[in-house]
């Protein structure tokens, strides 16, 4: 456990998954790249959805923990999922299908849509296979998967707890899982010379910081 007198914020909790990436889009950049490897890495330039509003947390509003487009003008749906949900795939399908179809107004040409990319870590085992926990599903035909329709909807899906008990091969995504599953653990982040992992931890600090003061002004 962490040495330091005050307990860090948990990144997995909704409102500091958003923080820590809005204020810091290079980080975000990064986790998108070592999930999607060896896909061509991408820049994020624009958060579209920085706050979280009061009536999105007590309404059942569309809530998409973070909606970001790169430098093509490709759109990103990041979700950090805790708790498993009966309605999670249809729940997930229905935010990318939206994402895409507000897209376009009436007559606007279906040329003009950019690709959406959902990028979503799970904090539980969605699939039975033991020996994979990095999922990335697209419009592929049943018989030949190398066929691809298109490239308009991608989801990328990470199991954190299969992904963490595999040991999966050291790297940049080795190390952003081990940020999520293990952040608690001073000696074990110590260890992880990946600069982005160690900037994260240096924000949770900062975060922790900033809600003490708040605490007590």
């Amino acid at each position: 456990m962490t040495t330091s007198a005050e307990p860090l914020l948990d990144p997995k909790n909704d409102f500091v998954f958003k923080k820590l990436f809005v204020e810091s889009l290079p980080l975000l950049s990064d986790l998108i790249n070592a999930i999607r490897h060896p896909e061509p890495p991408i820049e994020v330039v624009e958060i579209l959805n920085p706050r979280i509003e009061p009536d999105e947390l007590l309404g059942k509003y569309i809530i998409l923990d973070l909606l970001a487009r790169d430098a093509q003008g490709h759109f990103y749906n990041m979700e950090m999922q805790v708790r498993r949900r009966l309605d999670w795939s249809a729940r997930s399908a229905y935010y990318l299908a939206k994402v895409l179809t507000d897209q376009l107004q009436s007559g606007d040409a279906y040329s003009e849509l950019k690709p959406v990319i959902g990028i979503h870590l799970l904090d539980f085992e969605l699939f039975a296979e033991p020996k994979q926990a990095l999922w990335c599903f697209e419009l592929r035909d049943r018989v030949r998967p190398d066929i691809c329709l298109g490239r308009e909807l991608q989801l990328n899906i990470i199991e954190l707890p299969k992904a963490d008990q595999l040991g999966m091969a050291a790297g940049d995504l080795a190390a952003g899982v081990a940020y999520f599953k293990h952040w608690r653990e001073e000696a074990t982040m110590n260890q992880i010379t990946y600069p982005p992992v160690q900037q994260a931890l240096a924000h949770l600090k900062a975060l922790r910081a900033c809600q003490k003061i708040s605490c007590t002004t």
